[in-house]
């Protein structure tokens, strides 16, 4: 049933839709796109997306002229933002908004830092949530507009004449309709008292039996399409226990045989929690929604959905006494031909027909939180606190080949790259290299990867400073994530910042950078490959993609980047740029030198208005590094000349200011400079004061005597403004949203999983999350589970409640220990409490 596909039932909340007698068939849509099947099940209420109280600022509205040219665009009959507002439970006011902001290309980082009072405050993913379904919105509408033409033209032509092609492979419906019984089967349905069966019997019918059965599948087919019919179905299904249960396949049992694969035979017992597995449908979890269909898609399980035997008789007698009922009386051997065809719809077109959509609203489902829990531990991962202002060595450990070193400045400049070998003979030896390098270079933090002889590679470290080998250096260690470092140091990128380096090397220098710095160093790698989440291979690439790269470009644009020391790799990632704008600017800096102030950034080539306007105030000028940059042997600073004019209206380079402006080194946003400089006037201060003592004092001053309100009144501009105005002048240079975020745990000694007693509290950091769970590394090479069972609402501060799991990657935890199991090397725990 092809037409299954395209088929779309209104939701109970659009039944009186107005649209309705507009004539579109998607009018009365209630459902979100990835739900578009001819049935569906009713879900529970959204959740109301967190917006303030308060409708702050104007609500704005799109001009006639360009709410006219939306419709036009989607060509439509019916309000689109009417429909997104309740897709996803937004004020109407507000999906105005944002539709306008994302008309004009506005990022979503842009609008949740510099638009706040038109979004009325929605944080980052709610924003995203709400410009997916609009797409998924304009994409639906797209699609039909291509069906309806295809179904006006081609489709109908080739329908037609499809029953006489060689080969053509059509229903059993479509072969009887073929053959001329539609006709027939009206007739039993309208007028059963006139109908002669024998009467049929021509052009290739030989026989009443044959007549009856093209009767019979023309009638399910009409039965399997009748939206009150799958209404009904869906009413009662709902109303009963339906499960999905999974066992083991033949294919695997076959495998399992002794004297077969062995890698097969591991990935046989992974899924051995499925091989007699069932549940209900409205409980199951979605990590097991996810492990079944992995297991499916190998051969190992077998998948099906039952649905209880009193669904049938319940549906068949309604069928037959109520919506299938001839209008006139009916023989009884027609009235078997009816029942018949009941029978036949709901075995052969219903049950397969519910199956899927049961099967395909649990993969959704499931696919949206992995993806949710994946995109928050991504975002955590990448705001962990770096460590500044020392010399850290880097370790990639490893047996055979050694474990390679690279030294890094405060800045994360190369100073040595080496190999040592820590589990050979001559062990003295490694260490007097170890300490002289260590001295030498006055390095007293090492970050080691979690790879392989990771575990020995501590040992050996935690050995030495337990035996003050160090000394006078006092040394620490942390044990850092190297997923993804050797996939990063054969990559182009890693090639064209270290040429001369040996790849297993520059693995040394990432794990390194990833303490100094993890967002600069991160977002070199594929997000896929650091090593959080689960079942990221398993639900749509497209979908995973885009929201990693929204996270990725909402933490790098909202800690902001010194363009004057920042990668190319960093800055693709920066709202407004990519990576043509990005090489643009390190191309312009290589050749003039540091930016003097953001201003400059307009003589960038394809830098236009709009570009400059999203990136911007993401972007910060330190003077510091700028005259660090100077001392360098560099070209002196100076302001090309623009290239031959863009889109024929250059702007000439003579009216771009060659002088430093101390605001931009702040979150302020040029847009806004006129305000904050009125501000400064107001309170008595200047731009030289930023971010000192007492022009914080005369802010809280003036906002003590006058509301912020009152303020942003008198300045003509909004409270949000303000208060982020007040933010940029107030916070210290140099300032870093991370810094109240969590750090790498250094140490000096080790314990090992035979330590461990039932019992024992203890401490560790959240090295991922999953959707049954967080893994958490409490120091004895091993992460140790918390089941999801055990993070309740008492253990959590009361900021961390509503969050899906509330734990993420960095968190620090209290932790006790449940159970112990050397043999298999698992570790179960309970969450006492989150450390702050």
């Amino acid at each position: 049933m092809k037409e299954e596909r395209i088929s779309f039932i209104v939701s109970d909340a659009h039944q009186a839709d107005p649209w309705a007698d507009e004539g579109s068939s998607v009018s009365g849509l209630g459902v979100k796109k990835e739900e578009m099947e001819d049935f569906t099940f009713d879900e529970p209420c959204l959740k109301k997306q967190k917006t303030c109280g308060a409708l702050l600022g104007k609500p704005a509205v799109l001009p006639s002229s360009e709410a006219q040219a939306l419709r036009n665009e989607l060509n439509m009959n019916w309000d689109v933002i009417e429909l997104l507002s309740t897709l996803t439970c937004v004020e109407h006011w507000v999906c105005v908004n944002i539709v306008q902001l994302l008309r004009e290309e506005n990022t979503v980082p842009f609008m949740v830092r510099y638009r706040k009072e038109m979004i009325n405050h929605m944080d980052a993913d709610a924003v995203r949530d709400v410009q997916l379904v609009y797409e998924e919105i304009r994409t639906m509408l797209l699609w039909y507009e291509d069906l309806s033409f295809q179904s006006s033209a081609s489709v109908s032509v080739s329908l037609q004449y499809s029953p006489y092609k060689k080969g053509s492979k059509l229903t059993k419906a479509r072969r009887a309709k073929a053959l001329g019984l539609e006709g027939a089967a009206a007739a039993l349905m309208d007028a059963p008292h006139a109908l002669d069966l024998r009467a049929w019997v021509k052009h290739g019918l030989s026989s009443v039996e044959e007549v009856a059965t093209g009767v019979e599948h023309i009638l399910a087919d009409m039965i399997a399409k009748d939206p009150e019919t799958l209404t009904y179905v869906r009413t009662l299904c709902e109303n009963s226990y339906v499960t999905i249960q999974s066992s083991v396949s033949k294919t695997a049992l076959k495998e399992n045989k002794p004297g077969g694969h062995q890698n097969k035979t591991k990935d046989i017992d992974k899924f051995h929690l499925y091989f007699d597995f069932t549940c209900n449908v409205q409980r199951i979890q979605s990590h097991q929604t996810l492990a079944i269909n992995r297991g499916e898609s190998l051969k190992i399980l077998t998948v099906k959905v039952n649905i209880p035997d009193r669904v049938k008789s319940d549906f068949t007698r309604w069928c037959i006494n109520n919506r299938w009922r001839p209008k006139t009386f009916a023989r009884e051997e027609l009235n078997q031909i009816i029942k018949n065809a009941v029978e036949d719809s709901y075995k052969r077109l219903i049950l397969p027909l519910l199956t899927r959509s049961y099967r395909t609203k649990l993969t959704s489902a499931a696919e949206k939180e992995s993806i949710a829990m994946f995109v928050r531990s991504l975002r955590q991962r990448l705001l962990v606190r770096p460590v500044r202002g020392c010399v850290i060595m880097g370790v990639d450990p490893g047996f055979r080949h050694g474990c390679k070193l690279a030294i890094l400045s405060p800045t994360s400049q190369i100073l040595h790259t080496d190999v040592v070998y820590l589990h050979n003979s001559g062990l003295q030896n490694e260490a007097d290299k170890l300490r002289h390098l260590m001295i030498k270079y006055s390095c007293n933090r090492v970050a080691i990867g979690n790879g392989t002889a990771c575990r020995e590679t501590e040992s050996f470290f935690a050995d030495l400073i337990t035996r003050g080998h160090f000394q006078p250096l006092d040394v620490s260690y942390c044990i850092t994530n190297e997923a993804g470092a050797s996939i990063y140091s054969v990559s182009p990128e890693a090639v064209k910042e270290m040429p001369d380096l040996d790849p297993n090397l520059r693995s040394a220098v990432s794990i390194g950078r990833r303490v100094q710095d993890p967002l600069a160093e991160l977002v070199k790698i594929d997000p896929k490959h650091i090593g959080i989440g689960t079942y990221q291979h398993d639900v749509s690439a497209g979908a995973l993609k885009a929201a990693l790269d929204g996270v990725v470009q909402e933490c790098v644009s909202f800690v902001g980047v010194d363009i004057n020391i920042c990668s190319e790799t960093l800055m693709r990632h920066l709202a407004g740029l990519n990576a043509g704008r990005a090489r643009s600017i390190a191309e312009w800096r290589e050749q003039n030198g540091p930016f003097i102030n953001r201003e400059q950034l307009k003589l960038i080539k394809g830098m236009g208005p709009k570009s400059y306007q999203q990136c911007a105030g993401f972007i910060r000028i330190n003077p510091q590094n700028i005259h660090s940059a100077k001392s360098s042997p560099r070209p002196a600073p100076a302001v090309p000349e623009k290239p031959a004019a863009k889109k024929g209206k250059g702007k000439a380079s003579n009216s771009v200011p060659a002088s430093p402006n101390p605001l931009d080194q702040t979150c302020i946003h040029p847009e806004s400079y006129h305000v904050a400089q009125r501000f400064l006037t107001m309170i008595g201060g200047s731009v030289d004061q930023i971010g000192s003592e007492s022009l914080r004092q005369c802010v809280e001053s003036k906002v003590r005597a006058s509301s912020v309100e009152e303020l942003a009144r008198s300045l003509d501009t909004s409270p949000e403004t303000l208060k982020l105005i007040i933010d940029g002048l107030t916070q210290p240079p140099g300032f870093d949203i991370r810094q109240n975020f969590e750090q790498a745990d250094f140490k000096r000694g080790i314990v090992s999983m035979s330590d461990l007693r039932v019992g024992a509290v203890l401490t560790g950091r959240v090295d991922n999350t999953t959707l049954f769970g967080a893994f958490v590394d409490i120091g004895v090479g091993r992460s140790g589970l918390i089941h999801k069972s055990k993070i309740t609402p008492d253990k959590l501060p009361a900021s961390q409640r509503r969050r899906s799991l509330a734990l993420g990657p960095g968190e620090r935890v209290e932790v006790r220990v449940l159970n112990v199991d050397t043999q298999r090397g698992r570790i179960g725990l309970d969450l006492i409490r989150v450390l702050q």
